[in-house]
């Protein structure tokens, strides 16, 4: 175990998860040698440690490597629904990919859920998983026609679905919705725990706090040393690979989640989900989801989220981060009213494919580069998803589903879409010539950042808890982006392609792969 963590090693985020503080740091040494093996895999989150694993079984030689801890990414930050129900719908899915798309969408997630729970029995993981029933119903916003239409396209695409007249568990009569059965949920990070323990006992090897600097075909280097492998897995999310290519075809939106104390029993165990809202400025119409978790013996904690919007773009809305919490309360106190002490609250980040699908497989352009990302919401199923695909991808063994999540693909029914999304892109330009937050440092007070002009440079500023002033270039070394202060997380994020630093300047989310650069505001 290590004990000298840099600032965004134990999470992405000022506040903590639920996840997160229930079971600790997960860590390992750093790498402290060149190594050789033959599959590299960049990120202990989910989707590398899945992996990983099936690797393993399969023979192979597997390093880990991660800039963090294990599931310090969005894997820790995620509210853990295990669902077939997937967030754009089935007749989305269909629209983009057509019913065999749809078929195979329903099908591989099934399967995911289906892993999922043999690995935890096999491998005796502890991690509260639970099978359970999963609720559709209308976004206030939203037309009956919805209901109807996923209805008929969800059991085109071969699941099991039930139409009710009444949500279960809902104090408040929405009218009807769609029961999808056999759905399930767990503690994530337990789950990581656990999956991390059996990748070393196979023989795997995990490497924490250890940044990649490049990944090139054959290698991936850090400051001090590289790995050379056969093949290389890139599973951070978004690409830390890819300079543009991938970045084009996915967005960054940031997601809230708060956690409230309600009575145990009070409702029954199951999962929620609205249809989003169809007046939103956003593409991803952003929906309302729901779940239990145990607490004690006297409490459950109702987790919800919602209320998202572009990385790095909630000024759009005028609603700043910090407040985009208040609203997702009073929905759960309407809807849920045993439900009354928040005690968590924490935000995480959503890449949304532009034709509903995650990425994974074969990086486009390489042979021997893998990535999985576009994790649209979905992010539990499609990292596991990711790991019974890329495995088979690189032992060479035909997978159905290697078509629908080919990073490679070109989808025309999304132009219009992509259209949109890339002024969105082309208009966060014009930070340049916006003016200062605040008049100058001076006025920060502690915990607070900002962006500053300072002559012709723009400058983010932050003034730690101890009074320290921190400040650094606000360009974001990706694609030179102005990065935007996030007050509710106390980090700076990019609002083109959604890279995070933290307040004193440390990537923690890519695609960037460096931090922020050091500047002197007295020169």
């Amino acid at each position: 175990m290590t004990t000298n963590q840099h600032p965004g090693a134990l999470t992405s985020g000022f506040h903590l998860s639920f996840w997160t503080d229930s079971v600790g740091p997960i860590s390992y040494t750093p790498l402290n040698a060149d190594r050789q093996t033959d599959v590299v895999i960049v990120g202990a989150g989910i989707s590398g440690l899945s992996i990983a694993y099936n690797l393993l079984k399969a023979g192979k030689k597997v390093i880990v490597l991660d800039d963090g801890l294990v599931g310090s990414g969005e894997t820790g930050r995620t509210t853990a629904h295990l669902s077939n129900a997937l967030d754009d719908g089935y007749s989305e899915i269909e629209r983009y990919h057509g019913a065999e798309g749809a078929q195979i969408a329903a099908e591989s997630h099934t399967a995911a859920i289906d892993f999922i729970e043999r690995t935890i029995r096999e491998e005796g993981i502890s991690c509260d998983f639970e099978r359970l029933d999963g609720y559709l119903f209308l976004h206030p916003t939203d037309q009956p026609k919805t209901l109807n239409e996923e209805l008929a396209a969800g059991q085109k695409a071969g699941l099991t679905i039930h139409r009710l007249a009444r949500v279960p568990g809902l104090a408040v009569d929405v009218g009807q919705c769609l029961q999808f059965p056999d759905q399930a949920q767990f503690h994530p990070l337990k789950y990581l725990k656990g999956l991390a323990e059996a990748v070393v006992r196979l023989g795997g090897e995990i490497f924490t706090e250890t940044r990649v600097t490049s990944v090139q075909e054959g290698s991936v280097k850090t400051a001090d040393h590289t790995v050379k492998a056969t093949d290389v897995v890139v599973a951070t999310n978004t690409p830390i690979n890819d300079l543009f290519t991938m970045h084009t075809k996915q967005w960054p939106y940031r997601t809230y989640v708060v956690g409230l104390k309600i009575p145990r029993g009070s409702v029954p165990t199951a999962l929620w989900w609205d249809t989003g809202n169809q007046e939103s400025m956003w593409l991803s119409a952003p929906y309302t989801y729901v779940r239990l978790q145990h607490l004690d013996d006297q409490h459950d904690l109702l987790i919800a989220g919602g209320n998202d919007h572009k990385t790095g773009q909630a000024d759009e809305e005028r609603i700043d981060e910090e407040n985009r919490y208040q609203g997702l309360i009073e929905w759960v106190k309407q809807h849920f009213p045993a439900a009354k002490e928040v005690i968590y609250r924490w935000s995480g980040q959503v890449m949304e494919p532009l034709d509903a699908m995650a990425f994974i497989g074969r990086n486009p352009g390489d042979q021997h580069v893998y990535i999985v990302t576009g994790d649209s919401g979905n992010g539990m199923t499609h990292g596991t998803i990711a790991g019974l695909l890329i495995p088979d991808l690189i032992q060479g063994r035909e997978n159905r589903w290697a078509k629908l999540y080919d990073p490679a693909r070109v989808n025309l029914v999304v132009t219009g879409d992509y259209l949109k999304e890339a002024g969105n892109f082309a208009a966060q330009l014009t930070d340049y010539f916006a003016g200062s937050e605040v008049a100058d440092a001076s006025q920060l007070v502690n915990g607070q950042g900002a962006i500053l002009t300072v002559g012709l440079r723009k400058v983010a500023a932050y003034r730690d808890e101890r009074g320290e002033l921190h400040a650094h270039s606000a360009i974001c070394p990706h694609l030179g982006c102005v990065v935007q202060w996030n007050a509710d997380e106390k980090s700076f994020d990019c609002p083109c392609h959604g890279s995070r630093f933290t307040g004193t300047g440390e990537v923690v989310n890519g695609p960037a792969l460096s931090d922020l650069k050091k500047v002197d505001l007295k020169s």
